[in-house]
């Protein structure tokens, strides 16, 4: 590899890392990335890509099967050994070639093996055939390692041998039973892709279905899985679990009833990769989330920098948002504070300000690509009340605009918007309904951009898109 010397390492070739990696770059520094896996992290190969293109066939087949004239085109099922084909390409087979041919390409230096902070600026990186090198920082290190699956502290489960998120975004078979413990976004996907594919699927939902959403979203979605034919036990809590020898996994939950299942997957949550980062060499507890300033630069328990500031931390690691394109959003701004201080340039850390993450507290969107699709983006009304703000929740349905009569026969959805009384701005917007996903931009940049409900009266939406919900939603709150 050559100079062991950079301006920047950043552990961890996701996109978040690719992200911090390419801005430093083009802001005129050098940058190395340390992998140990695959060039293109969890979102590439297990989660976001494979999984949406285990849900995309289907989404497809009911919108045709919701229109007179193409319905009637249709003469066979979903075939499942082509959506798991189609869901291996876009997984690059599990290859990285094509990711690291860009690294070579935008001038980043990758060096694959276990990176470990042996002390201040320095990152020890254990290759698979044991050897080891020393890369120093000039100017920072940056931490984009990710998050992985959450098994809970449930008798048998560890032995159990079940799935996470991984293993269900890259199955090569469609089990004929599958039992899902969560309700969460992960659970709800999971649960309608593998339905679709034709498992027989149960989904534990202890805490219920999606539900840090508004109460519609999860009311709405849990009557679509049961249209759908799974079984979804709200308030049901797994205490024990076995696997038997012919491979039946059974699940003893706390009334005393059992889920036999071929396959068990477990969605409730994520933990930090940081077990075996070296933390403990410089203060910080291995294991644990990595608690971060406004731009991302590494706290301890106290508040205080990492030595000078030269450790960051950004994705899922900072527990701020767990989100690919919330983690490659600090990743930019990440790269871009890193290249303004290396060059003495001023750090605009204001609100908004390029240097900061702002929109992780105030504007996240979100898309879960259940059956409906839930696009959501800021606060729920419970979370903007909590907040402190005099708010204003305003419904309409969805199914009623003339664009989504257009759209599907039948089309059902819903959309709420929470208003700011005191500012006259939206603070938070849900839609649920097929085909949401695509509406859910204009929703952002008008929190974002703190619009005013008068001026957005001027944002003229086009006749007849599903879009005229802005309108409906304007009329309903008044002038």
């Amino acid at each position: 590899m050559g100079n062991s010397t950079y301006d920047v390492v950043v552990i961890g070739a996701g996109p978040v890392g690719e992200n911090v990696a390419d801005r430093v770059v083009q802001g005129g520094l050098t940058a190395a990335i340390v992998e140990r896996e695959l060039v293109g992290g969890e979102c590439s190969y297990w989660a976001c890509m494979p999984t949406k293109a285990l849900l995309r066939s289907a989404t497809a087949l009911r919108a045709a099967r919701r229109l007179p004239g193409a319905r009637e085109a249709i003469t066979g099922d979903l075939d499942a050994s082509a959506v798991l084909g189609r869901r291996d390409a876009f997984a690059s087979n599990w290859s990285d070639d094509g990711q690291v041919s860009w690294l070579d390409s935008a001038g980043i230096a990758l060096y694959r093996g276990h990176g470990r902070i042996s002390s201040d600026r320095v990152v020890e990186v254990t290759g698979a055939d044991g050897a080891s090198i020393s890369l120093t920082a000039r100017h920072a290190v940056v931490v984009t390692t990710g998050s992985s699956a959450l098994i809970p502290d449930v008798t048998g489960l560890g032995e159990a041998a079940p799935w996470t998120s991984r293993e269900a975004a890259a199955a090569s078979e469609v089990p004929g039973r599958l039992a899902i413990i969560g309700g969460g976004v992960v659970a709800t996907e999971m649960a309608t892709a593998f339905v679709n594919l034709g498992s027989v699927v149960t989904v534990l939902a202890r805490d219920g279905v999606l539900p840090r959403a508004e109460p519609f979203v999860g009311d709405r979605v849990t009557q679509s899985l049961l249209d759908a034919g799974v079984s979804v036990r709200l308030g049901a809590e797994a205490v024990s679990v076995s696997r038997a020898g012919d491979g039946t996994v059974h699940v003893t939950l706390a009334d005393g009833e059992q889920v036999e299942a071929d396959e068990l997957l477990v969605a409730v949550g994520r933990t930090p990769r940081t077990q075996d980062l070296g933390l403990d060499r410089i203060g910080l507890q291995p294991g644990a989330w990595l608690t971060v300033d406004d731009t991302l630069r590494v706290v301890d328990d106290d508040g205080a920098l990492i030595g000078d500031g030269w450790l960051y931390a950004a994705g899922d690691v900072n527990r701020r948002v767990l989100l690919t394109h919330q983690g490659k959003y600090q990743g930019r701004a990440v790269g871009d504070v890193i290249v303004a201080r290396a060059k003495g340039e001023k750090v605009d850390d204001g609100r908004w300000g390029r240097h900061v993450a702002t929109a992780d507290e105030r504007a996240v969107p979100q898309v879960v690509f259940a059956d409906p699709e839930v696009a959501s983006v800021g606060l729920t009304a419970a979370a903007a009340e909590a907040a402190g703000l005099r708010i204003r929740v305003v419904d309409y349905d969805l199914g009623t605009v003339a664009g989504a009569t257009l759209h599907a026969d039948g089309y059902q959805g819903h959309a709420r918007m929470v208003v700011d009384e005191d500012r006259r701005v939206i603070v938070g917007f849900t839609l649920v309904g097929p085909d949401v996903a695509e509406l859910l931009h204009a929703a952002t940049i008008a929190i974002v951009g703190e619009v005013p409900l008068d001026r957005l009266w001027h944002a003229v939406p086009s006749y007849p898109t599903v879009s005229e919900v802005w309108l409906r939603l304007l009329e309903t709150y008044g002038r």
